[in-house]
């Protein structure tokens, strides 16, 4: 990304808004925007081994793993305003390991690009799998999103969730219920 490019465009937007760039307190913004956007958007900029590193361990278990309450926080691409909530992450591993921490990357990997929830909770369970070659992946996204709340239909206090199940998540039913169990999820 190219931040005095990125500052230039927030200059000329702050104008169309009516504002005056040079203003006090509009003076920093553009760099503070640029930065921002850069942090917000690093997730285009790092491979998904950048963020695994060396953190996927060799471990003679075929058991669930589950990471729940992940915080996240993204953009939707539609508007460019936020929508935050958290992730719940399960895998039955298949003799292979995620470092705990790296699971919490990984979903940051994914949520820091301009997204739609049901991409982002798809790309954290395809990603998931393939790193650790898992048995099954479950992911469950809840988020709420400032575009409907702010704007739009103006609903505070809806809260959107989305899942993505691959492997024996997706064959079996009792492995899916384990894991909604377990991540406190109701289901009928």
């Amino acid at each position: 990304m190219h931040a005095d490019k990125v500052e230039t465009l927030v200059r000329e937007l702050l104008r169309e808004l009516g504002e005056d760039p040079e203003r006090e307190g509009l003076r920093d913004t553009p760099a503070r925007v640029a930065r921002s956007l850069a942090f917000l958007s690093s997730g285009y900029r790092a491979s998904l081994g950048d963020v695994v590193q060396r953190a996927v361990f060799t471990q003679p278990t075929h058991n669930m793993v589950i990471v729940r309450d992940i915080e996240l926080y993204s953009l939707c691409e539609h508007h460019l305003l936020p929508f935050f909530g958290r992730a719940h992450v399960g895998y039955v591993a298949q003799g292979r390991v995620l470092g705990v921490s790296k699971v919490a990357r990984l979903v940051d990997h994914y949520a820091r690009r301009l997204q739609l929830q049901e991409r982002l909770t798809e790309s954290i369970a395809s990603a998931l799998m393939e790193v650790v070659d898992a048995e099954g992946v479950g992911v469950v996204v809840e988020a709420q999103h400032l575009c409907m709340m702010m704007r739009g239909v103006e609903k505070q206090n809806s809260t959107m969730t989305t899942s993505a199940v691959l492997g024996s998540f997706r064959r079996s039913e009792a492995t899916r219920m384990e894991f909604l169990t377990l991540i406190g999820h109701r289901h009928p």
